[in-house]
């Protein structure tokens, strides 16, 4: 059963959403202030995050930025006004998905499952990897780029840069068919699942975070009305 730890200071949010998520084999935890999500966090054991943006102590923006400087768990961010720019920051902060308030539970659970599922195929992807020996597949290397997917881990110009699960796979999508256009809504298809709700505004933002992570390099190429494609030259054997 996947844990969830829900960070939300209305107190009766967390007793009917806990009986919910039971249904669907999700436990879940509620913390009324970041602090206490936090130290929960410290503990291990969780599987994803679900953090509304107005909290006490620190905001939802501040809170995923700080859980990000160590984890790569799945966030689902609840946007009490459902204003675009709460999305908007919440994604560059790093969040996987969105969801307005008020919300059905259903939907919450569907996305939820969906960042889930997108994470554990990747770490059963790394373990089946790691066990394969000598057919694990090579890193792709670029002009001062590397991608090692077997270890889910990308080198620019020989350092080590951080990414999320969601621009990791957007950064491997891109590499394993450099060159080749892709539109955002198969971006979204891809990291995110059929059952989320398309909101092609997302895949600029992640674009956009990657791009920043990767620089200097102009790794990204845009294609009006297109989408987005690798722009880097294999490396040299």
């Amino acid at each position: 059963m996947n844990r969830i730890l829900l960070i939300d200071d209305d107190e009766q949010l967390g007793p009917p959403l806990t009986t919910y998520f039971q249904r669907f084999e999700l436990s879940l935890t509620h913390a009324l202030k970041p602090s206490e999500g936090l130290a929960l966090l410290a503990r291990g054991g969780f599987d994803a995050a679900i953090l509304d943006v107005m909290l006490p102590e620190m905001d939802g923006f501040e809170l995923c930025r700080t859980i990000r400087r160590t984890s790569d768990m799945p966030i689902v961010m609840l946007t009490a006004r459902g204003e675009v720019m709460d999305r908007v920051v919440g994604l560059e902060l790093g969040a996987d998905d969105y969801l307005p308030k008020p919300f059905e539970p259903r939907e919450l659970v569907a996305r939820l499952q969906t960042v889930l599922r997108r994470q554990s195929k990747a770490h059963a992807l790394a373990i089946s990897s790691g066990q394969a020996g000598d057919s694990s597949s090579p890193p792709l290397r670029f002009e001062g780029l590397t991608i090692d997917a077997d270890r889910r881990e990308v080198q620019r110009e020989g350092e080590v840069v951080d990414l999320t699960g969601t621009e990791f796979e957007l950064l491997l999508m891109l590499a394993r068919e450099p060159g080749k256009v892709h539109s955002r809504d198969d971006i979204l298809n891809q990291l995110r699942g059929h059952e989320a709700d398309l909101y092609t505004r997302a895949v600029d933002i992640v674009v956009s975070r990657l791009r920043k992570k990767l620089e200097p390099l102009d790794c990204i190429k845009t294609l009006r009305n297109a989408g987005y494609s690798l722009a880097l030259r294999r490396a040299a054997p």
